[in-house]
């Protein structure tokens, strides 16, 4: 099941780990993680090839965002995401990056 060859990595683990939260661009995914952005957008077109994400572009940007009917298909994994990845320490720690940038990106709108 190329799925979950595809979630067998841990940078796309977290990626995918992210998207849960909601959209991101990569420059926000490439930001939260500290990866280049090179390797996010390759480690993108893998989760997308497999089918668990989709993109939309939005202007300039191109958001990606987790494509739910394929979770729907796959139950056993949706299963396993939502039980399995919040005890991965790095996807924790992910999601309070996650959560600090977002509260950064909101504070530089209100000034």
């Amino acid at each position: 099941m190329q799925v979950l060859r595809t979630l067998g990595d841990k940078s796309r683990i977290r990626i995918f780990n992210l998207l849960r939260e909601g959209n991101l661009s990569v420059g926000e995914i490439e930001n939260i993680l500290g990866l280049t952005q090179s390797n996010v957008s390759k480690h993108l077109s893998k989760l997308k090839a497999a089918g668990l994400i989709t993109q939309e572009k939005k202007a300039q940007w191109v958001y990606y965002r987790i494509n739910n009917p394929i979770l729907n298909k796959y139950p056993l994994l949706n299963e396993l995401i939502e039980k399995e990845l919040d005890k991965i320490e790095a996807c924790r720690q992910d999601i309070e990056k996650l959560r600090e940038y977002q509260k950064q990106k909101t504070l530089s709108w209100e000034t």
